[in-house]
């Protein structure tokens, strides 16, 4: 596994929208529409896109969901202490 990866992301402020979202996603609505309409994050410009980040750059929670990640997986949800977060892996 390299030591930077290139996700992408979802941040919202309840469970029951990230559950919703998570469900859009498994069936096939675009990861970086829902996005830009829903995420809270200032990376919803960028259809979530948080570009290529190593260890340590980011809360232990979102770390360890990303670096588990193969290349197009998506996350279950994540809970930090900024939200709910569903995660991309890009690259």
């Amino acid at each position: 596994m390299g030591s930077k990866i290139h996700c992408a992301h979802i941040l919202v402020e309840k469970l029951s929208v990230a559950q919703d979202l998570k469900a859009r996603i498994s069936k096939g609505e675009s990861f970086a529409n829902l996005a830009k309409e829903f995420s809270i994050d200032v990376s919803k410009k960028r259809g979530g896109d948080l570009g290529f980040f190593s260890r340590g750059a980011m809360v232990s929670e979102f770390e360890k969901a990303a670096f588990a990640l193969q290349k197009g997986q998506v996350s279950d949800i994540v809970k930090t202490q900024f939200g709910y977060h569903i995660i991309k892996r890009l690259d």
